[in-house]
């Protein structure tokens, strides 16, 4: 069985696409091989680190990544996690098989409750999203 491609985009590749990098990488086993990027990469937001970290997921050796990285491959499902009160500020990606608007909120303009909020909103969209039983993303 081929694994599904997944790439999860957001402007600074620092918080909630790390997160999401993190968690299907941990929930989906051999079944994904995933990635996250951004058009702005900065550096992996410590306090997704920590909030990883507090699930049992290790993120700390994530790396902030520029959407330019992945030009020429292809992914069976390119995911923005921008939030709508930024429109823009997701880069494209040109090579997705999928394209899925999932809008979560920046929580890199809070403290660490934000951060735990956001890790566990896209932990529950990404069991049902990809995990669901039955469902084949």
């Amino acid at each position: 069985m081929r694994k599904k491609r997944v790439l999860f985009l957001c402007a600074h590749n620092s918080a909630r696409s790390q997160m999401a990098e993190g968690l299907l990488r941990a929930l989906g086993g051999e079944g994904f091989e995933v990635a996250s990027a951004g058009h702005q990469p900065t550096q992996v937001h410590p306090l997704a680190i920590q909030a990883m970290a507090e699930i049992g997921i290790d993120i700390s050796r994530q790396r902030a990544k520029d959407v330019q990285e992945f030009l020429g491959q292809e992914f069976d499902y390119v995911v923005t996690l921008c939030g709508d009160d930024a429109p823009g500020s997701c880069p494209f990606f040109p090579g997705g098989k999928v394209y899925i608007h999932a809008p979560f909120p920046d929580p890199t303009t809070g403290g660490i409750q934000e951060f735990r909020k956001v890790r566990d909103d896209l932990r529950t969209w990404i069991e049902q999203t990809f995990l669901r039983e039955g469902k084949n993303a």
